[in-house]
């Protein structure tokens, strides 16, 4: 974000000096505050604050709509679980819409592209700590009461659903459990794993160092190329550490935000076309296979590279401020919802799911739209409830303890 506008320091005029020859500091010719005398007042210099830039309520919304993507994946864009709570395979349930819920899985790298957008905004002109502070008390309250509750519910003897052991449940709470191989409490916690290695990876390169623009491309021109090695490299520590499949993403989200401070950047424009490029070829390569029978769907590769171009064009016409008219408040509301949201909607939804549907033999349809409005219920009670209250108290707590 902008820093606040800051005055030169005052210059002194070789002619204004004391009767002894000394330099009078603080006045210059011309300045109301100069008077005969070694006795003048001197008026300190005034500063003007810039206004803080406005909310940009469409990213918000933009959250939301990608959060409600991989929501409709999960509930009928898929096999599995999800098959188990609707009775039946979730294509016999939506015969028509679950070719086109098997896309919203594309939700998640929008996510990432809206991720290196913001993290680059909150990041820029704030120190390490302030900036690992702001990621903690903004990640790690709604997280731990999600993976209590999810764990909870499916350990109640009316759940068949397999709940994790107790301590697979405690190694949850540290966000560390995909490296360690652990069963995960939370489906989507694989993505607040990449999120944390981005955080990481832009922290020491970017924030550590102060972040410039010049510093900003360096980093995204050297975290491309890298990746693009590792992945050839077939190294898995480099996997785990560049991300190749998912780096286009964060990187074309921070290239996005470099648009949006000067929009006439041409590094910046370069950044978010390679990252694009990169991008879609890896979601193909990921997502797309030969028409089969015996897959669930099948992704048309150019609805993928689609979807993934739509995202990207969403958050450029944003950073561009073509959506600045998408102003309304309920947008905060709904980007507040969003990540408590996208942590509880997938266990939870199929517990919701079994219980409408099977329980209750509601229509799926109905069914669904009821899960939906649960579960950004229940990501209302938990924003209110834990992240409004927790939030604040864990980042006092840590700001008073030193480092």
């Amino acid at each position: 974000m902008n820093s606040p506008a800051k005055t030169a320091p005052p210059t002194t005029s070789s002619q204004e000096t004391t009767p002894q020859g000394a330099a009078r500091p603080g006045i210059r010719p011309g300045d109301p505050s100069r008077r005969a005398g070694p006795d003048a007042v001197v008026v300190p210099p005034r500063i003007t604050r810039r206004a803080p830039a406005p909310r940009l309520r469409a990213l918000d919304g933009l959250r939301l709509i990608a959060a409600l993507m991989v929501a409709a994946y999960h509930y009928g864009g898929r096999d599995g679980e999800i098959s188990e709570a609707w009775g039946t395979s979730s294509k016999q349930q939506f015969p028509t819409l679950h070719e086109w819920f098997a896309y919203g899985c594309l939700g998640v790298q929008i996510f990432f592209v809206i991720s290196g957008f913001v993290i680059c905004m909150s990041g820029w002109g704030r120190p390490l700590r302030s900036f690992f502070l702001s990621r903690a008390s903004r990640l790690l309250p709604a997280y731990w009461a999600a993976v209590i509750m999810v764990t909870v519910v499916f350990a109640l003897p009316a759940v068949t659903y397999e709940a994790v052991s107790p301590s697979d449940a405690l190694v949850n709470l540290t966000m560390m459990q995909q490296p360690l191989g652990v069963d995960r409490v939370l489906g989507v916690c694989w993505t607040l794993w990449a999120e944390v290695r981005f955080y990481a990876l832009f922290a020491l390169c970017v924030v550590l160092p102060g972040a410039t623009r010049s510093r900003v491309i360096m980093f995204c021109a050297c975290w491309t190329l890298a990746a693009v090695i590792a992945q050839s490299a077939n190294e898995p520590l480099l996997d785990v550490v560049l991300m190749p499949e998912y780096a286009p993403f964060f990187i074309g989200g921070i290239g996005l935000y470099l648009v949006h401070r000067d929009r006439y950047d041409t590094y910046a424009w370069g950044i978010v076309a390679v990252s694009w490029l990169i991008g879609q070829h890896q979601v193909v390569r990921a997502m797309w296979h030969a028409p089969n029978p015996d897959f669930f769907s099948f992704r048309s590769s150019y609805v993928i590279v689609l979807v993934v171009t739509l995202g990207f064009v969403a958050v450029a016409a944003i950073a561009l401020g073509w959506l600045n008219r998408i102003n309304w408040p309920w947008l905060t509301v709904a980007g507040a919802l969003t990540y408590p949201f996208y942590l509880v909607h997938e266990h939870l939804g199929w517990v919701s799911v079994d219980v409408l549907h099977q329980g209750l033999g509601l229509s799926s349809g109905l069914t669904l739209g009821l899960t939906l409005a649960g579960m950004l219920i229940l990501a209302w009670v938990l924003h209110r409830g834990v992240e409004a209250r927790l939030g604040p108290v864990l980042r006092r707590s840590l700001n008073r303890s030193r480092l």
